[in-house]
């Protein structure tokens, strides 16, 4: 019996970008999204992604093959153009060069950029949330759909500290822990939203660059400063208005008339008493419970931090200023005959004293920081010899950058870096289901340094060869330093 041929419709080919290895039918992705089967051929869905330095900040997106004028290198010069890894592909399996291998002329010196999509299992993002509010106890598990996905890590000043994902979530727990865990770091890289919850805290909502959601409300300002740093940016603009303020604050709440600012200032004493433990003088640690009410504290009614004033200090009719370290709560006291406060109109100068407490807080914002470790596959990408890489980059020969934005590499062992993930252009971030997110990097270098590091040099291209790549032109985002500039490593230029 004579076999038939298998119809070309039928042909399925297998995707060699990362341990999946999909079998991808013609017209389909695989299980990534990022590769396809077009007529037996497997193409990357995403073109490639190259910035124009000279395209205006936020112009239309320009076909790198579609341009008016043909390009063959002239048009645009070397120097104002960096090709990115984002949509560039991977070296999987580990032993095969970087997808692009780049030389241009750059002020007369010969560079070279080498660029790869990474597939990192070992990777997460460090999330800075901006509110005083309490969001959860130090260690407790972060959680997206119910699984755990990270923790809280410490608070900062007017910021809480989050740190999701690593291998230990992506890899060493169940099935569908790695896949949630994988998931919402892609989101969170991407500047999408995530719905996080904490065990013991709050539900929050978390964007790159927007300002973060808390039990279902957007925070609106950070804290000026803490409750002492309040008492001194604010003590002479109380002087004479009030005889004693508190700024009511989780961490240090801060009392006037103690407070080194109030004794420069000759303000006297007013009998006043409060809980929690005495720092320094006008300062004082833990006067309430950590929660979302007055300065980041559990605390609805701002006496309750009060023990009873002084009898043989205080005097019927002395005023008391009580405001939060975002003036978002604020109130104004009267101590009556038996030396209790008893809350009262406010007073315009204190008033416009707790709107210029807003004024001076910044925005609340979100910030996703992407942090990968770029390991030996990838760097045998760039050389045969991965060592020589990880000491380029430490020596400062070669700079590294994550969708063309800078990074920040970390000191120590290996190549651990972290980025800003709202300086990469739209989406360049993808997945594999193994699972591990694909982020792009790329290591630029002069081409005589590459050369001495063992690169691939046979597979070094120029930039002229690009021109009938399918790739697309956008502006670099605004503010990165230019991947070019000669202002970071030892790059000698003449």
């Amino acid at each position: 019996m004579t076999m038939q041929p298998q119809p070309a419709a039928d042909l399925k080919i297998r995707c060699d970008a990362c341990p999946v290895a999909c079998w991808i039918r013609p017209g389909m992705a695989g299980a990534c999204d990022r590769y396809a089967n077009r007529d037996g051929e497997l193409i990357r869905v995403d073109p490639h992604v190259i910035l124009e330095r000279t395209l205006d900040q936020g112009g239309r997106v320009v076909a790198f093959n579609q341009r008016k004028t043909e390009w063959a290198g002239e048009i645009v010069p070397e120097e104002e153009l960096f090709v990115t890894a984002i949509g560039a592909g991977t070296t999987y399996p580990d032993y095969k060069p970087a997808p692009f291998i780049v030389s241009a002329e750059v002020d007369g010196v010969d560079m070279v950029t080498v660029v790869t999509e990474g597939i990192f299992s070992y990777c997460g993002v460090k999330v800075k949330v901006d509110t005083d509010r309490f969001l959860g106890p130090e260690q407790a598990v972060v959680r997206a759909q119910g699984e755990a996905v990270g923790h809280v890590t410490t608070g900062e000043y007017g910021s809480q500290m989050l740190s999701l994902g690593g291998v230990h979530h992506l890899t060493g727990g169940s099935k569908k822990e790695g896949r949630v865990t994988c998931e919402a770091l892609l989101d969170l890289s991407n500047g999408k939203p995530v719905e996080l919850t904490i065990d013991d805290g709050s539900t929050i909502v978390v964007e790159a660059g927007k300002a973060p959601i808390i039990n279902g409300v957007p925070e609106e300002r950070m804290r000026v400063g803490c409750g002492s740093a309040t008492i001194g940016i604010f003590a002479k603009q109380w002087f004479g208005k009030v005889d004693e303020v508190v700024v009511v604050d989780d961490h240090i709440t801060g009392v006037l008339s103690e407070h080194a600012s109030g004794k420069v200032l000759g303000i006297q004493p007013t009998g006043i008493k409060m809980r929690g433990r005495r720092s320094t003088p006008g300062r004082y640690f833990q006067v309430a419970d950590p929660g979302t009410g007055w300065g980041g504290t559990s605390i609805s009614d701002p006496l309750s931090i009060l023990d009873p004033f002084d009898k043989n200090v205080a005097k019927p009719g002395m005023t008391l200023f009580m405001v939060s370290t975002t003036g978002e709560h604020s109130a104004f006291f009267r101590l009556d005959e038996n030396l209790v406060p008893v809350e009262t109109e406010m007073p315009e100068a204190l008033r416009a004293s707790t709107e210029r407490i807003k004024e001076n807080c910044e925005p609340a914002l979100s910030t996703v920081l992407f942090i990968a470790g770029a390991g030996g596959s990838l760097r045998a990408g760039v050389t045969e010899n991965p060592v020589r890489l990880t000491r380029s980059v430490k020596d400062t020969l070669t700079r590294v950058t994550c969708g063309g934005a800078p990074v920040y590499v970390w000191p120590g062992g290996g190549i651990t870096f972290m980025v800003d993930v709202t300086r990469l252009p739209a989406n360049a971030f993808g997945y594999v289901p193994t699972p591990a997110l694909v982020a792009p990097i790329e290591f630029t270098l002069k081409l005589e340094d590459y050369a001495a590091l063992g690169g691939h040099m046979d597979h070094v291209r120029p930039l002229s060869t690009l021109g009938d790549h399918e790739s697309r032109l956008v502006p670099p985002v605004q503010g990165n330093v230019w991947p070019f500039a000669s202002d970071g490593p030892r790059w000698g230029r003449g």
